[in-house]
């Protein structure tokens, strides 16, 4: 461990910079010494001593080590290659940028400075329910993987209906951009690449120019299907996958979050049975705790501290995820026509 603790900014300080700040600090690796935001006037030093910028190229001036960015989609890989020309370990929340384009450009500065570390915000990726359901298809307890069905949704575009969010040209794309890549995520890390994808993509409901539903089936390379609804119509905020096995299922239902609008995180755990009346022992494990922001933390200041990878979220991560959700788009004919959309797999 070194002498003394690294020195940490975050660009973007509202409420997930905020909460990044409170297990950032925790860790005895770090120290936040800076902080920028829109909604600081001028450069000055708040009550407990860190400094305070109105912009990130204030924030990049100061002596850090490490970055922290917390922006908006369309800043995201701008501050991201900022970051990294200026020497600095890089953690950059989801997405990480408006489009594939943006995470290109990201890797391809990221290249040129092998000694620093990039990682991206996939923190469903560290929730405890999902970290058993890992473990138990890893080992083959419930056999393999058949099928996925998966929906997240939430009841609008948030913080609001209006603002960057709403708007195509800062963040790029809507709910399945915003929430669902989370899903598209989880689903990949747990059946691996997909190679097939039919969609229908709507903005019909909230009519901006991005979208508030997206519907997807898609295939992997060994023929698996996986089903994807990412809403934000749904009233009641749901998060839900079902993972079918050949001897059992599992089920991720709710997920902790800051909200607490997902309702308690759950898995469901059954095991195949010959009756014709399904499965007849279901384990439901409750997780009253929410270490995914800590964990994700400890992760990266370890990649840091001991020269190890970054094990979940690196950018060929970010890159894949990304490509998947643009294929979701570009796989609907009538999205694809509206906004030109190229396909991100093949590089049409």
């Amino acid at each position: 461990m070194p002498q003394s603790r690294l020195r940490v900014g975050i660009a973007g300080y509202g409420v997930v910079g905020k909460r990044r700040r409170v297990f950032i600090d925790k860790h005895p690796l770090f120290k936040t010494t800076a902080v920028c935001d829109q909604n600081f006037a001028e450069p000055g030093v708040m009550a407990d001593g860190v400094r305070c910028f109105s912009n990130y190229r204030q924030l990049l001036e100061d002596p850090l080590d490490v970055l922290f960015v917390s922006l908006p989609n369309y800043l995201a890989a701008e501050v991201t290659i900022a970051g990294l020309q200026r020497g600095l370990h890089v953690f950059c929340e989801k997405p990480p940028g408006r489009n594939v384009q943006d995470i290109e450009r990201v890797i391809e500065v990221e290249k040129r400075h092998p000694g620093l570390l990039l990682k991206y915000g996939f923190n469903h990726r560290y929730h405890d329910s999902v970290r058993e359901a890992l473990r138990i298809i890893q080992a083959e307890e419930l056999g393999e993987v058949v099928n996925l069905r998966g929906v997240y949704g939430k009841s609008k575009i948030i913080p609001f209906s209006g603002g960057w969010r709403a708007e195509r040209k800062y963040a790029g794309g809507g709910i399945l951009l915003d929430q669902g890549i989370h899903m598209v995520d989880l689903m990949r890390l747990f059946c691996g690449e997909f190679v097939e994808v039919k969609s229908y993509v709507s903005n019909s409901f909230w009519k901006h120019d991005i979208e508030d539903n997206a519907f997807a089936l898609m295939k992997d390379t060994k023929g698996r299907v996986a089903m994807l609804h990412s809403s934000a119509t749904q009233w009641q905020h749901r998060f839900s996958l079902d993972i079918g096995l050949s001897e059992g299922y599992l089920v991720l239902e709710g997920i902790l979050s800051g909200s607490k609008s997902y309702g308690e995180e759950k898995l469901i755990i059954g095991r195949r049975d010959e009756a014709d009346v399904g499965a007849t022992r279901e384990e439901t494990i409750t997780y009253l705790e929410d270490n995914s922001w800590a964990d994700e933390i400890n992760e990266f200041a370890d990649a840091i501290n001991n020269g190890a990878g970054i094990q979940y979220g690196n950018s060929q991560d970010a890159l894949l995820t990304m490509k998947l959700v643009y294929h979701i788009y570009w796989a609907d004919p009538e999205w694809r026509n509206r906004f030109d959309l190229g396909d991100p797999l093949s590089g049409r």
